[in-house]
């Protein structure tokens, strides 16, 4: 029996041992727990992790101190940067005083002025919020609020959803059962994903002329078949680890019009948009539509912990409490966990007070200029920029192995998926370092190490 627990893997002892402990036990995002010296696969060849010892500003430092510009955000969520004085001390001035709290019959101060600031930001009309832990799990409850919404509507027919091919909404079972069909893949896990109904993702990009016949499978697919689908869920905009693709305006304007005529919720996927990433607020804002139902996360902390809202209407959820159960059906240990809402809180008083918006146009420019010269790579099949997005699309598929070491020898960390090299910066990141980064990356592409 252990009588204690004693570690010795000090980046600053031995940064060898440290990472031979974690090549054994620590299983990584899309990760194989084979090792690449004793497997082929593609997967095997990712198994590369470079230790990172501190990050501040927008800026990752290793163990061995080299600084890397980080292009991800962390995901998509350090909007303000890292090691933020303001982010720091609300986090720790919270845990000094009440660090965790159940939620159920108890409530605290975090979780309500959230609850305020999430109400006055967000699409008029979405006036509850449910606090969870995750992205995920905030897809998971937007299913469960709809079904359980038609059910106590007496429609206990209305079980199924409609989602977009091309979309992702998470890696939990509800959630991954609306993600891509194909590259989402729901073959492993067939016998044990909901069936849903699933159409043609949006053709027409963002900018370009826009042609009714881009929304008829969505049309098609609830004349057919509406007196059994909840809700339809999608991102709005913004494709993201599906394809990072930007879609018209019009498409979900029409998809709330839709939605209305037939009887059937909108739950809107902002976890990735949400809080400015695409030049709106929301990115709903681009087709001045509400959702019924909407799912944030990410930037909500700007990543300092894991927190995500769900949010609807007061329709919506005084006829889910008057149905059958009386109350929702969902109740996560950590909900509103009060150091996540404080840092929430702090993020989203930083954002407004640093302009958010000031800050993405000026990035999205930066990237415009920034990613112009890849346009004439021939490796290259499409560069597109949106708010604080960018993306360079490849006519193949980018190999890890090569890539992501050779975009580290330039001062840039970044994290490309199948054809896509795209950068989605902190909101906080100067011209110059932002020209850095794009440099870095034209600097990687040009050498051919791809």
């Amino acid at each position: 029996m252990t009588t204690q627990l004693e570690t010795d893997f000090s980046f600053k002892k031995s940064t060898s041992k440290a990472l031979a402990y974690d090549q054994q036990h620590l299983w990584h995002p899309y990760s194989s727990m084979k090792r690449p010296k004793e497997s082929n696969d593609s997967v095997a060849h990712e198994q590369a992790v470079w230790p990172v010892a501190s990050a501040k500003g927008v800026y990752l430092t290793l163990a061995d101190g080299t600084q890397l510009i980080d292009g991800m955000s962390s995901w998509w969520c350090t909007v303000h940067g890292y090691s933020h004085p303001r982010m720091v001390k609300a986090i720790s001035d919270q845990a000094a005083s009440l660090s965790h709290v159940m939620f159920g019959g108890l409530t605290h101060e975090p979780a309500i002025n959230l609850a305020y600031k999430l109400v006055q930001l967000t699409p008029a009309g979405l006036n509850k919020v449910f606090l969870s832990d995750s992205g995920s799990v905030a897809v998971e409850v937007a299913v469960k609020m709809a079904i359980q919404y038609q059910q106590a509507r007496g429609l206990s027919g209305k079980t199924k959803l409609i989602a977009l091919n091309k979309g992702y909404h998470g890696d939990t079972l509800g959630a991954m059962a609306l993600c891509d069909p194909t590259t989402g893949m729901h073959h492993l896990f067939s016998g044990l994903l909901a069936q849903q109904y699933f159409i043609r993702e949006p053709k027409i990009a963002f900018g370009q002329p826009w042609n009714d016949d881009d929304i008829e499978p969505l049309r098609e697919c609830l004349e057919q078949n509406h007196h059994n689908i909840a809700a339809l869920i999608l991102e709005p905009i913004v494709q993201g680890a599906g394809g990072m693709r930007f879609y018209h305006p019009e498409y979900l304007k029409q998809a709330r019009q839709l939605c209305d005529e037939y009887d059937v919720l909108l739950i809107a996927d902002e976890i990735a948009t949400g809080f400015g990433r695409s030049g709106k607020l929301f990115a709903c804002e681009h087709s001045n539509i509400t959702p019924d139902i909407l799912c944030v996360g990410k930037a909500l902390t700007a990543g300092y912990m894991t927190l995500a809202a769900t949010l609807t209407t007061d329709l919506i959820a005084e006829t889910i409490s008057a149905g059958e159960a009386g109350c929702f059906m969902h109740g996560p240990t950590f909900m509103a966990n009060p150091l996540a809402c404080a840092a929430a809180n702090e993020s989203l008083s930083l954002l407004i007070e640093n302009d958010w918006q000031g800050q993405v146009q000026r990035l999205e420019k930066g990237l415009e200029v920034g990613l112009a010269p890849a346009r004439k790579l021939d490796a290259v099949a499409d560069v597109r920029v949106l708010g604080a997005i960018g993306v360079i699309e490849m006519n193949a598929a980018v190999d890890m192995k090569k890539i992501q070491p050779a975009c580290i020898e330039q001062g840039v960390w970044l994290r490309p998926f199948g054809r896509l090299v795209y950068i989605m910066p902190a909101y906080v990141m100067s011209e110059k370092e932002l020209e850095g980064l794009t440099a870095g990356i034209l600097k990687v592409l040009k050498s051919g190490a791809f």
